[in-house]
């Protein structure tokens, strides 16, 4: 018998908050985290903006420690933290050795192979950090946040791109439901607001490039023209449900569903007939045992790409009617786009949603896109209840997952 997997904490650091009461803040109040890049001059560079966390995390972190970490780890640190205090874990309650990891990074300590390639240039190879390896590799915050917590039970990091931490999401919630572990501290974080990563996006003409950020992430609409990059993380602590009942524990939602596909079509274009993304979706609804009917709101992808949104347009219409009046909104509009870390923070979303009864808003949201038909809670978002989310994520590569997320009873 499949065992239930509740949300009993979590945890984010975003550009529209550094705490998850301020995160949730800023998504009641439709607030736009996306402005004008401060990490770097970007005077040479054609894209201008960025979602940016705008807090000092060195003020968060023992300085010590921060010097060790490439930046996505910090922002993995801090989100972890939050999570695991909000859930109130601790080894008298609970048995270490079933309590595991699983933390992903779609792109890793990009910001650090940079430093270390230049110092390496300039003083030989020999001579960078010794740090190096290990605050680069996407794995490090899954293995730092293990020996920080304490959980020696699986530790591992899912790399699929844009879908990365909504895999690592719904292999949680597998790996409690067949009985391989108790707790699971989930989710996902990503640091790329860089020279580079923007310089790659920006060849590849996936990001748009220009200067007003009230019109720049606009998913589903007709003059969108790419996504704008953002950063941090978002961590969910995921326990079975009678672990977290026999301990008191606040719970706020159930991952019920999860589905996992893959385009096998083009290395970063979604199938245009997104056969990946509703098989997907039909997926992750037969895991949680429901219908479309059931569902009250989807969060979805939605990156502000022409391909991208009119591909999940089509697969919400597949999967849920041609008329289907249910809402989809992107949070990225407010956010902009934070790669591997982007599905845990909107799987966050979804079981704040459904726990605070709000539906959030697309924000910014002007002209109506024909192929994008669907109601996208445009401008403000909707206090009604909430029974069950299903959140969308995409990756390069063709990677799609879907997770269903339902209120506890």
């Amino acid at each position: 018998m499949n065992k239930r997997v509740v949300v009993t904490g979590m945890g984010a650091i975003t550009p529209i908050g550094t705490t998850i009461d301020g995160f949730w803040r800023g998504i009641s109040m439709g607030s736009c985290g996306i402005s004008q890049i401060t990490a770097y001059d970007t005077q040479a560079q054609a894209a201008k903006l960025a979602g940016e966390v705008k807090a000092d995390l060195t003020t968060l972190l023992n300085p010590a420690e921060a010097r060790k970490m490439d930046r996505f780890t910090q922002l993995a640190v801090i989100a972890a933290r939050e999570a695991l205090v909000d859930s109130g874990i601790n080894a008298s309650d609970s048995d270490m050795n079933r309590a595991s990891v699983l933390i992903s990074s779609g792109i890793g300590g990009l910001a650090t192979t940079v430093r270390e390639y230049e110092r390496g240039l300039k003083r030989g190879f020999d001579k960078i950090s010794p740090f190096y390896i290990p605050m680069t590799i996407a794995n490090i915050s899954a293995g730092r946040i293990a020996i920080e917590s304490g959980f020696k039970g699986d530790c591992s990091c899912i790399v699929t791109a844009c879908a990365s931490s909504a895999h690592a999401v719904g292999e949680a919630m597998r790996h409690i439901r067949h009985g391989y572990s108790d707790i699971v501290l989930c989710g996902g974080s990503e640091a790329s607001v860089l020279p580079l990563a923007v310089g790659g996006f920006t060849a590849m003409q996936a990001l748009h490039l220009g200067d007003d950020p009230l019109r720049a992430s606009i998913p589903f609409d007709a003059e969108r023209s790419g996504f704008v990059m953002g950063e941090g993380a978002g961590m969910l602590v995921l326990e079975e449900y009678e672990h977290a009942r026999a301990r008191g524990a606040l719970i706020y939602a159930e991952i019920r569903g999860f589905g996992a596909t893959c385009d096998a079509y083009h290395i970063t274009a979604p199938d245009p007939e997104a056969n990946g993304a509703i098989r997907a979706m039909r997926e992750a609804l037969a895991d949680a045992d429901l219908s479309p009917d059931d569902i009250d709101y989807i969060n979805a992808h939605g990156t502000s790409t022409p391909l991208n949104d009119k591909s999940e347009a089509t697969a919400v219409h597949a999967v849920f009617g041609p008329g289907t009046s249910v809402p989809v909104s992107s949070t990225k509009s407010m956010t902009g786009h934070l790669l591997g870390a982007s599905g845990a923070v909107e799987a966050i979303t979804c079981a704040l949603s459904i726990y605070r009864g709000f539906i959030p808003a697309t924000i910014n949201y002007r002209v109506a896109d024909p192929e994008c038909n669907l109601d996208v809670v445009p401008g403000s978002g909707r206090n009604t209840a909430v029974r069950a989310a299903l959140s969308n994520s995409f990756g390069f590569g063709g990677h799609n997952a879907s997770l269903v997320v339902i209120a506890h009873e």
